[in-house]
């Protein structure tokens, strides 16, 4: 197999973010350097809140012609409290989802071996999807009109969009050997955005008889998550839908420690993101309580995109040993362990 280098952008961000990017750094590195076949060229950029407060900007005018020059991102987290959400988290990373046709938003919600479960009587093998969220449109598509004494947010769903986000949730499941598309939606409210998902989505399901096709409203998926989340495999929802159900996802499946996320352009134009989904945490910033898992979960799905699942999987597999050994874990899964352990136990599951 021919060795091949990949340059990763890497933006630590706010609170624990630089933690945890030096972490999965950390993984990655040593699972490049056991294969043989793979190796990363790193370059750090101190982009996030405090450059906002230097700049006025939480990236430069330039940052997306910096990173078109990489294989992808590693983000680490946006966001700090005197920074207002809304400017951090369209100053940067909806800047970049969208900047970049990062229309894939793909999380896992997998419940590892050893990983916590506040539901009872599940087993472990019922908490196992995939969700695909629509990531550069939706409800999130910064259209709107924000005066004295009137607010209109405006929902951007088109053709092109909604297909395309669909269709990647059917071709998926084909690809996985997955049974089941649930389509979330919320079309007896939202009678024009929801209504023209409901339709598109009967439309490419139709396309893929050897799947079964699914709907619920939102409402009633989120039950259906905590009473039976065995009834659910593949799930495609909106922007919205799909940023609050995943966090519920999260809740079922170890925490937002244990939560990861892809952003991805899947015909490569431009680099595709990876990042945990737990925020910046500012309460324990420099504390090293940081469980870095969700981060290398999420250079787990890089492996994948780089089309080397094996090392992604070696990955995944050596973070599933440390949870089930329970030996380092970090306050958030009940241990007293260090970011540094975890890390450290990781790489030696690697090396096994």
């Amino acid at each position: 197999m021919e060795s091949k280098k990949y340059k990763v952008a890497v933006i630590g961000g706010d609170g624990i973010g630089p933690e945890v990017c030096d972490a999965a750094k950390r993984v990655m590195q040593r699972a490049a350097e056991l294969d043989g076949h793979i190796a990363f060229e790193f370059t750090d950029f101190p982009w996030g809140c405090t450059w906002y407060k230097e700049n006025g900007r939480m990236m430069p005018e330039d940052g997306l012609e910096i990173l078109k020059g990489f294989d992808a991102i590693l983000l680490g987290a946006v966001g700090r409290p005197d920074v207002p959400d809304h400017v951090s988290l369209h100053g940067l990373l909806i800047a970049v989802r969208q900047g970049f046709d990062q229309y894939v938003n793909l999380r896992p919600v997998k419940l590892l071996k050893g990983a916590p479960c506040p539901l009872k009587d599940v087993k472990r093998e019922d908490v196992d999807m995939i969700f695909v969220r629509e990531n550069s449109e939706g409800e999130y598509a910064g259209k709107g009109v924000l005066e004295e004494d009137r607010a209109e947010q405006v929902g951007v769903f088109t053709r092109k969009g909604c297909e395309r986000i669909i269709r990647y949730a059917f071709e998926l499941a084909v690809k996985e050997g997955r049974r089941k598309v649930t389509s979330v939606s919320k079309g007896n409210a939202l009678n024009y955005s929801m209504v023209f998902w409901d339709r598109i989505f009967k439309e490419v399901a139709a396309e893929y008889p050897q799947i079964e096709a699914d709907g619920l409203l939102v409402d009633a998926a989120s039950m259906f998550m905590v009473r039976d989340p065995g009834r659910f495999d593949v799930v495609v929802c909106s922007n919205l839908f799909g940023d609050i159900l995943t966090d519920l996802g999260a809740a079922i499946a170890g925490g937002m420690g244990m939560s990861a996320g892809a952003n991805l352009n899947p015909e490569g134009h431009f680099p595709s993101m990876f990042e945990p989904v737990h925020g910046s945490a500012p309460d324990i910033m420099g504390q090293k309580k940081a469980n870095p898992m969700a981060t290398c979960w999420a250079a787990s799905q890089m492996m994948d995109h780089f089309g080397r699942p094996d090392l992604g999987k070696k990955i995944l597999d050596a973070i599933e040993a440390v949870l089930e050994e329970g030996v380092y874990l970090t306050p958030d899964l009940g241990g007293s362990a260090k970011t540094s352990d975890v890390t450290k136990a990781i790489i030696d599951h690697l090396e096994l």
